[in-house]
């Protein structure tokens, strides 16, 4: 160890210490990092004095500006409230057609109707109304209550199979598991089913129309003799290409023989007017921007 050496490449002298061959300097600290730090104290001084800072027991110092973050918080909620109040009196006053025609209110409906919905119905219907596997799209123009704004308010409402004491009902018989239909004459309806869709390769012509027989008599009550659906029944459309449970063969099979019954909560006592309104005008406007 030596004391007082001076470093011959950077001019330092060294601490006087040494590892293995290794001298460490003593160089100065840089005059940026003093510069720094004397900038940090003069900072934190200055705060202390203008703003809350220091501990008192039971209270704190309140600072110079006399900011108070609970105050802060309180302003902004009561602000918050206020606006929400304004617009949400608009909402509850004008009908669907009044606040679809307004451009400020339509901002609220989207921006807070994404809230709701993806709170209250995403979980099923899919997080922009796409759908699947059991739950129907809100977005593809084919409503099984119907599709216009006093119709979507009212399902919301009541819902369907739901506990509410107004609630739309809708279920399809087990024409299979029942017995109520044979084996192949549910083949034969599956056949009938697809030619409604237009889907007729590799299709029976005799299985058609002997499912078309079947058809009349056991499905046309709801789904009409056409197989065009019927919205005050809930009745889905059997013509079109969108389908709950899937069109494919096996899953119309499954649908004829086993049954359905779909089930959709109430939201008259979760939801207020407002928000079902919201909703309603929501799920109207997602299905004008998919189309």
């Amino acid at each position: 160890m030596s004391v007082g050496e001076r470093d011959p490449h950077t001019g330092h002298m060294t601490t006087g210490h040494d590892w293995n061959g290794i001298k460490e300097l003593n160089t100065p600290v840089p005059k940026p990092v003093l510069l720094f730090l004397a900038a940090t104290v003069i900072f934190s001084l200055v705060y202390w004095v203008l703003m809350p800072a220091w501990p008192l027991g039971v209270s704190y110092t309140k600072g110079l500006l006399g900011i108070d973050q609970r105050t802060t918080v309180e302003t902004r909620l009561s602000e918050a409230a206020q606006a929400r109040a304004n617009w949400s009196e608009a909402l509850a006053e004008q009908d669907f057609g009044q606040i679809a025609e307004d451009d400020t209110l339509m901002a609220i409906v989207r921006h807070s109707g994404s809230t709701l919905f993806g709170d209250n119905c995403a979980v099923c219907h899919g997080d922009r109304g796409e759908g699947g596997p059991g739950y129907p799209a809100l977005t593809d123009g084919s409503w099984l209550w119907g599709g216009e704004a006093d119709d979507i308010w009212e399902t919301l409402r009541v819902g369907v199979n739901a506990e509410h004491s107004e609630t739309r009902i809708a279920e399809m018989l087990a024409f299979g598991r029942d017995g109520i239909l044979d084996r192949q004459t549910v083949l034969d309806t599956v056949s009938y089913v697809q030619s409604l869709s237009g889907a007729m390769d590799g299709l029976d012509p005799d299985a058609v129309t002997r499912g078309e027989e079947a058809f009349a008599m056991n499905c046309s009550a709801c789904h009409g003799e056409s197989g065009q659906g019927d919205a005050t029944m809930g009745a889905p459309d059997l013509t079109d290409d969108f389908w709950i449970y899937g069109g494919d063969r096996n899953a119309i099979y499954q649908s004829i023989f086993h049954g359905r019954r779909g089930h959709m909560p109430q939201w008259e006592t979760r939801l207020s007017p407002v928000e079902r309104k919201i909703l309603t005008l929501y799920v109207r406007d997602l299905g004008e921007q998919a189309r």
